[in-house]
């Protein structure tokens, strides 16, 4: 990387591969919600994703649960996302079933089952998908506005997509990024939410353990255990509790717990140094949990996730940058394209650090405009996801899967629209984008007519 020098590479002709009217990058829940609605609306779709399976963090990293999908008084993010997960519960065990039926916060993910739900899901609408593939180049129009295709990397050799559209759902804004798109990258000290490894663990006992949180007072979080562990030395110093136990069930449970600091998620390096010190953390915590846990003597990790989860990168400047503010002030948009109410969590940068919570009362929501879908220079990228235009604070909300889900589910939907009128992205009509969208099952607050659920 900083070798200082550099080769010319003869110039070499590629073959197109493929031409399609909307490239959908990235398989997480963005990507999927974008690909779905894209081609439920006619566009021929093509999703590219670098692994051998859809999920991103809930199956790549094995983030344990969805985060919640309601306001705590009513479900806000309803049309695809919902009837995603409602599609997992249904393909899970039946004492899963029973578990979770009503359930729309926090549903833990059987990540397999999730994998297989996703394939047949986009499917069933049409979507291709090409997997174990990076895209590398972007080739761009004469005057640099719009992308004309992606140039993909994978087994097959070097090969060029040929698109109208692009849907950016790498989480990172990769593609953005390559084609000029301007972008801001952690706090004002350039500092980054750390990672962490989430890992799956087997023969536990959940009522051991119920047992012991009962007797001993503590938290589901563990957070008198965890403080006990580290002053005994037995973890590392860092977050004093456990962000999540997700029971797949009695006997199997997914764990988000701890940090890795230092990370960025845009270097190969950091995913290289954050994946070996993340096993490395993981198996320290196996032996806490077996040591100080009760239910979790003879627990056994049967994976750990395949990249740790990331959860801050690049975020785009759009066309308008979603404030603390309007977060604050549960604000309302013309153009609104989905709602948000998960609360700001942002985790601390370094193991010294404090995190940052801040939540809006139960039934409310701010609206999220479609004018932070779209990248500043570009007319026809959408970036849903992580990487939307928003300040720090509110990226530290936006992030989690069911608002991806949504934010897909109004990019892919916007596209076919702009395919119709052989338009760019802002030249979709709202109104209609709105309305497609309420007919599609989503909610855009009290103000729009339903949509189905799920």
């Amino acid at each position: 990387m900083n070798s200082g020098s550099y080769v010319t590479l003869p110039v070499k002709p590629i073959p197109v591969s493929r031409e399609v009217d909307v490239v959908v990058i990235g398989g997480g829940a963005s990507g999927i919600g974008a690909a779905i609605s894209a081609a439920a609306n006619g566009a021929r779709t093509l999703l590219i994703e670098q692994r051998g399976f859809l999920g991103g963090m809930g199956t790549v990293s094995l983030v344990p649960a969805f985060c919640p999908f309601t306001d705590k008084e009513k479900p806000i993010i309803r049309g695809v996302g919902m009837a995603l997960m409602e599609r997992m519960k249904r393909a899970c065990k039946e004492d899963f079933q029973r578990e979770y039926e009503d359930t729309l916060d926090w549903v833990p993910i059987d990540p397999e089952v999730l994998k297989r739900v996703y394939d047949d899901a986009l499917l069933e609408q049409g979507v291709e998908l090409l997997y174990h593939t990076f895209v590398s180049e972007v080739l761009m129009s004469a005057n640099n506005r719009r992308v004309d295709g992606v140039v993909v990397v994978n087994k097959s050799g070097r090969s060029l997509v040929r698109c109208s559209y692009i849907i950016d759902a790498t989480g990172d804004a990769d593609i953005a990024a390559m084609a000029g798109a301007p972008f801001q990258k952690g706090g004002e000290q350039g500092e980054l939410q750390p990672g962490s490894m989430c890992y799956l663990l087997a023969n536990v006992d959940r009522k051991s353990f119920a047992t012991f949180l009962e007797e001993s007072g503590d938290s589901g979080q563990l957070h008198q255990t965890v403080e006990r562990a580290i002053e005994e030395g037995a973890l590392p110093e860092g977050r004093k509790s456990i962000s999540g136990l997700a029971w797949v069930s009695d006997y199997l449970v997914g764990v988000n717990f701890g940090h890795v600091f230092g990370i960025d998620g845009t270097k190969a390096e950091d995913l290289t140094r954050g994946a070996i010190e993340g096993r490395r953390l993981a198996e320290r915590q196996l032996r806490f949990f077996r040591d100080y846990v009760p239910g979790f003597e003879g627990a056994h990790m049967v994976a750990s996730g395949e990249q740790l989860g990331i959860r801050e990168t690049r975020r785009i400047e759009g066309d308008y940058v979603l404030k603390a503010e309007d977060f604050m002030e549960a604000r309302s948009f013309p153009d609104d394209i989905a709602r948000n109410a998960y609360y700001i969590d942002i985790h601390m940068a370094t193991s010294k650090g404090n995190m940052t919570f801040t939540h809006l009362p139960p039934g409310q929501s701010h609206g999220v405009p479609y004018r932070v879908l779209l990248p500043l220079g570009l007319d026809n990228i959408w970036v849903p996801g992580r990487a939307a235009s928003s300040d720090r604070a509110v990226q530290g909300s936006l992030r989690v899967m069911p608002n991806c889900f949504a934010m897909g589910q109004a990019s892919g939907t916007a596209a076919a629209l702009a395919l119709r009128i052989d338009g760019g992205s802002r030249d979709v009509l709202i109104a209609e984008l709105q309305a497609k969208l309420v007919e599609q099952g989503a909610w855009l607050g009290e103000s729009f007519a339903e949509g189905s659920v799920g």
